[in-house]
């Protein structure tokens, strides 16, 4: 049985859709608030993550430790600077044999996948090269 989403949660998942971009809870707060579509930040909170684990949306987590949250349309994979966090998207999946596979072999659903290299972009490493 499909869990019944509250107001909350239908809201966020329409400003998310909305948005078109990975946000922060504070940023995604904030958007609503713009909207008047008042709700308290523990609420945004609870429902991002119900919405989460009903694989409705995915959940990021950036370098400096804060979490973004996108509506679910593909897995995401990323090429992440240390330094500057600076994200580059890749479009190519290097693991989605891996994901059915993993399917398969332990009878599991995957709602999606993320996969994060990290580094130095090309700016930060010339600017390392200077000092």
């Amino acid at each position: 049985m499909k869990p019944r989403r509250t107001r909350s949660q239908d809201r966020i998942l329409t400003e998310l859709k909305t948005l078109k971009r990975a946000v922060s809870a504070q940023e995604l707060y904030l958007e609503l608030r713009k909207t008047n579509q008042t709700m308290g930040l523990a609420t945004v909170y609870r429902s991002l993550d119900a919405l989460k684990r009903e694989g409705l949306i995915n959940v990021r987590t950036l370098t400096t430790g804060e979490a973004v949250y996108s509506c679910m349309q593909q897995d995401e994979h990323h090429l992440t600077c240390v330094e500057c966090g600076r994200s580059i998207p890749l479009d190519e999946c290097p693991v989605h044999h891996l994901e059915t596979q993993l399917q398969q072999s332990h009878k599991f659903k995957i709602y999606y996948h993320t996969l994060e290299f990290f580094g130095l972009c090309d700016r930060c490493a010339l600017t390392q090269q200077e000092v």
